[in-house]
């Protein structure tokens, strides 16, 4: 437990944000596929401690985050429950769940980075494991939903996303930002380019065969 937490609060309110928003993209999956309450909750859950639970097993921290601090179970579902009276009462807006996901992958991505980094791993392994952590909980979600997972949707900037945001990151500390300056530029350059490929439609170069 204690290791888990000493990077310091910035890091922990950045897992906070992280789940929080990442279980509003679960209740919102949710919702497209009529699930019960129960299933609503599960789903919040699921995604959002997917990565952080991916990312705390790679790195052999102990006891996974939410394990050693029940304050992450309590804020998903409060915001789950709250996820789910909203949109009884109020239309949900169009791109509500890609943004939603957008800001949990930013959160998570550099929660990754942030503690590989803090363990000593090269810049490599640093950019590995924030991507994975961003996107662990989305594919989730998407993979109990039966949808086809963001990163792998056709040409969507997601992965590469996640990774400009860590080389942001990891760039902005090289030049002797602090710590927190240097997190706020890497989820921003993450969130950025996922709104320009849900709005803008800025995707990836398709690759085809000549003969096709």
């Amino acid at each position: 437990g204690g290791e888990a937490r000493r990077p310091g609060v910035t890091l922990y309110l950045i897992d906070l944000a992280g789940v929080a928003v990442f279980a509003v993209s679960g209740v919102l999956a949710a919702g497209r596929k009529k699930l019960d309450l129960f299933g609503v909750v599960v789903l919040a859950l699921v995604t959002a401690i997917g990565g952080g639970t991916l990312r705390d097993v790679l790195m052999d921290r102990g006891q996974v985050f939410w394990a050693s601090d029940p304050t992450y179970l309590v804020v998903i579902t409060v915001v789950a429950l709250l996820t789910v009276q909203w949109v009884k009462r109020f239309p949900t807006p169009e791109h509500a769940l890609e943004l939603a996901d957008a800001a949990g992958l930013a959160f998570f991505v550099i929660s990754g980075a942030r503690i590989a980094l803090d363990a000593g791993l090269p810049g490599l392994s640093v950019v590995v494991m924030g991507v994975m952590t961003g996107v662990a909980g989305g594919v989730v979600r998407d993979v109990l939903t039966a949808e086809i997972p963001f990163i792998l949707r056709h040409r969507q900037l997601y992965a590469t996303a996640a990774i400009a945001g860590v080389a942001a990151y990891l760039g902005a500390g090289g030049m002797g930002i602090a710590e927190t300056p240097a997190s706020l530029v890497g989820m921003g350059v993450t969130f950025a380019l996922r709104l320009a490929s849900i709005y803008g439609d800025l995707r990836v170069p398709a690759f085809h065969l000549g003969n096709e």
